[in-house]
């Protein structure tokens, strides 16, 4: 019994994610290895080794850098991601943003300077 609890709790990290809610503020970095859900305000950077979602409420007063992103909200700070950056509609980025591959809704305002840059260079980047 023992050995299969383990083996469900080990199945299951993989889907482990990071939440932090709307109405709550951190002041500071942050650091996961695992998926992250923004809805509340971060002042600090954030360095997240998966994907990390903005909600609509979310908002980030640093940098951040990802293996993917998706932005619903704010961010005044850079963003680096080394796979995928999505900016959705509802997105306001007051900074500069490097990826490989982009996708930019209508609507979605983006103030700052764009870099294209190739996975494996960036993801060397992201694993120190």
């Amino acid at each position: 019994m023992i050995g299969n609890k383990q083996k469900n709790e080990e199945q299951t990290s993989n889907g482990l994610h990071n939440t932090l809610s709307a109405g709550t503020t951190i002041k500071g970095n942050i650091s996961t290895d695992t998926d992250f859900r923004l809805d509340g305000i971060v002042e600090g950077d954030i360095h997240c080794k998966a994907k990390i979602v903005v909600g609509p409420k979310g908002s980030i007063k640093g940098n951040i850098v990802s293996n993917n992103a998706e932005i619903h909200g704010n961010v005044t700070g850079s963003i680096q991601v080394t796979t995928k950056l999505v900016l959705k509609a509802t997105a306001k980025i007051q900074g500069d943003i490097s990826a490989p591959n982009i996708e930019i809704e209508p609507n979605a305002i983006f103030n700052g300077k764009c870099t294209m840059t190739a996975a494996t260079a960036e993801k060397d980047s992201i694993q120190q």
